[in-house]
Parts: C-alpha cells; structure tokens; sequence
C-alpha cells in the first residue's frame, strides 16, 4: 500500500470531534469525507467495519492520542452514502429478492446495524464509465469475459479497477447491466458488453 498523506487537521485534535457548530461541522465532514475517500483509494480498501475502524489509523491517530468516537463514524458514512461514495451492507445486494432466488446468485448476510459499508472512491455510475471506456478501447464490446479478467487481467494491470475488490465490481457491472451496456452470467462470474 502506498503512503497515506495525512492532511493537517489529522494532527488537529478538535478534527477528531464532531464539532457543534454547523458551518464547523460541515467543513469537517468534508475534509473526513476526502480522506475516507484518499484512504480507501490508496489502499484499495472497499469495506469498512465501523466496529473496527477506530482501531485503523484512518480514524485513530495515536500521535496526538486522538479517535475519531464511533458516532461521528457513522455520520461521515452517512454523508458519504448521500454522495454515493458509499453504501450500507444493511440491505440485499440485489434490488429484486425474486430474481435472486431465481437466479441462485450468492446471498450475503444482512447488516440491520450499519456496521459494515462499501466505500467507493468513485461513485458506481463513475466505475462503470471507467469499466466501459477500458471495454471500448480494448475492442471488448459484443465480447464475453470474466470478472477475473477485468479486476485482475494483465489487459487492466494500468486500470484504476484492477485488483477493485469483487462485491464492488459485480455492482459496477450491474449499473452497466442497468444502461442495457453489459449482460452478468454464470452466477455473476461472466459478463457481455455490448
């Protein structure tokens, strides 16, 4: 993983508490907003367990011996899920629970708690424009291949998605599969782009 490089309110004590006044508070969601995102981008990190995230340097700077309190976690979740930059595991991963049984595609298990969240440094609708761009110039489109090939292939070692964690890439390419531009099959394990 390469090196994180901490802003300076990392080293600030008052970043790591939630500030009271409004226009305060925003400006911190922001900033705790783009370091998420920075971390999670540099690590190539795409779930977070807010059970273990104070324990992670991202929310616990042991220099100044501060910890970002779980509340405040879940606050810059949510913010991020308005943006799109993240979702909670705490629903199906399919809209249509008909089609998953239909289908038999693997079923997860339901976090009712929000504790466990995809954080996504782009938004899905910025993966899938990434993800079919590569399939246009590479001339893959009307072609069958594997999620393998597209997270881990040597044709996408130069691609922001390569070694993209699989959950993530199944939503990426079903968010393709909504704009009628690919087709998931075998179990999730396939994908046509058309």
């Amino acid at each position: 993983m390469a090196a994180v490089e901490w802003p300076w309110q990392y080293s600030f004590p008052p970043f790591f508490t939630i500030q009271v006044h409004q226009e305060t508070r925003t400006k911190q969601i922001a900033a705790w907003r783009n370091l998420v995102l920075d971390y999670h981008r540099i690590s190539k990190q795409c779930v977070l367990d807010v059970r273990e995230a104070q324990r992670s340097s991202l929310f616990n700077n042991t220099a100044i011996d501060r910890k970002l309190p779980q509340e405040g976690i879940i606050m810059i979740l949510e913010d991020l899920a308005r943006t799109g930059n993240a979702e909670s595991l705490d629903k199906p991963k399919h809209s249509l629970t008909s089609k998953i049984k239909k289908s038999n595609v693997q079923q997860y298990p339901v976090d009712k708690y929000k504790y466990r969240w995809h954080i996504y440094w782009h938004t899905l609708e910025e993966w899938a424009d990434l993800v079919y761009n590569w399939v246009q110039s590479c001339g893959m489109t009307n072609n069958v291949c594997t999620l393998y090939e597209i997270t881990d292939g040597d044709n996408s070692t130069d691609e922001e998605f390569h070694g993209l964690d699989m959950e993530v890439m199944v939503k990426v390419l079903q968010t393709l599969e909504a704009r009628s531009k690919a087709e998931l099959f075998d179990d999730n394990q396939g994908v046509k782009f058309f």
